[in-house]
């Protein structure tokens, strides 16, 4: 049985929610595993800045299913507000 390794941000770690989604979608798994930490991060903080939890259960359903369709940031997200300037 193959073992599946899932990749944080920059700034943010992947809530188990969301882990548990993409384990539950092997090839949005992957795809996730292909982005670059930085655009990983663009993800974690829009699902962890949801307020309320049906908003956040979009964001992670929306999270796999984007990734699936090929995209690799949240789209109309200005941005992790929590990471620094310079790009870490």
């Amino acid at each position: 049985m193959k073992t599946l390794s899932l990749l944080s941000g920059t700034v943010h770690t992947l809530p188990a929610d969301l882990k548990k989604t993409l384990v539950a979608h092997p090839d949005a798994a992957a795809a996730w595993n292909d982005i670059t930490p930085l655009a990983r991060n663009e993800w974690l903080c829009w699902v962890e800045s949801a307020k309320l939890i049906e908003t956040r259960e979009r964001r992670v359903e929306r999270t796999y299913t984007e990734l699936i369709e090929g995209m690799r940031r949240p789209c109309c997200w200005p941005g992790c507000m929590h990471r620094e300037k310079n790009g870490k």
